[in-house]
């Protein structure tokens, strides 16, 4: 089946690198023009021209916009500049996150802000924005990109599990207040895939090893045997966001390999 996205834009957070990086080119490569969002300028606009010189300048259209989602303010000056370059976003994909776990009682109100603010607020606010245009227009996807841990959190996984809790609680109010409106809202819960994280993880957890033989021990013991690539976890997003996938909405998926002990 060959998924387009033609015509359709989409903004996509924490697209610099990893699962971001790779959303923004399978969009790309499928004709959406695609808005990338993250706070490292270079790193975003280094990614960008990587999609234009795969894509080709002439298909789509790809911008670079630098903002911390978690400031309100630079989400609004965003916006307003993402809506002034492209007009109307019909894809959101909010995938801002960063790895951010310990002990429950190590984890101050500093720390659950900041997390909070990151991957919960910062959806909420885009999702504000972006779901009036799009109950206009009678179109509109938004995916949240969370984890499986939100699902079965263990001991020493906060904030980053309950905040992940939250964002699943969140699709599904705006899934059902979306659906009327052919706004569909769904998350895809990350397991083990390769990304920017895990390569600076490597190198300081197992700095003599490759990258590929640090990353194939700690998949040994998912049950497909091996970590995920970005690329299967962009093909999932890509299908979500597309037409085919209209009648998929409220859903929390996990992408993990099987390692999940929950569905």
């Amino acid at each position: 089946m060959d998924v387009r996205l033609d015509g359709r834009t989409a903004l996509i957070t924490g697209a610099s690198e990893g699962l971001g990086l790779a959303m923004a080119r399978k969009f790309a490569e499928s004709g959406a023009n695609v808005a990338m969002v993250s706070r490292s300028a270079d790193n975003l606009e280094a990614g960008r021209q990587e999609i234009m010189s795969a894509v080709g300048g002439n298909k789509v259209k790809v911008e670079a916009f630098p903002c911390d989602v978690t400031d309100t303010g630079q989400i609004a000056k965003m916006w307003q500049s993402v809506t002034d370059s492209f007009g109307d976003v019909d894809i959101l994909v909010n995938n801002a996150g960063q790895h951010a776990i310990g002990p429950f009682l190590e984890c101050d109100d500093e720390r659950w802000q900041a997390d909070l603010d990151l991957k919960l607020f910062a959806a909420i606010r885009l999702g504000r924005l972006a779901m009036p245009g799009m109950a206009a227009r009678k179109w509109g996807r938004i995916i949240n990109v969370l984890a499986v841990s939100g699902k079965a959190p263990g001991a020493g996984s906060a904030p980053t599990s309950v905040s992940r809790a939250a964002g699943m609680a969140l699709t599904k109010v705006m899934a059902g207040e979306g659906a009327p409106d052919n706004i569909l809202v769904n998350a895809l819960l990350v397991g083990l895939i390769k990304s920017g994280q895990h390569e600076r993880r490597h190198q300081v957890q197992a700095p003599d090893k490759t990258y590929e033989e640090y990353m194939a021990g700690r998949g040994a013991g998912i049950p497909l045997g091996r970590a995920g690539e970005a690329e299967e976890f962009a093909n999932i997003a890509c299908f979500l966001v597309s037409d085919a996938g209209s009648y998929v909405t409220g859903t929390a998926i996990n992408v993990d390999g099987g390692r999940s002990p929950v569905v």
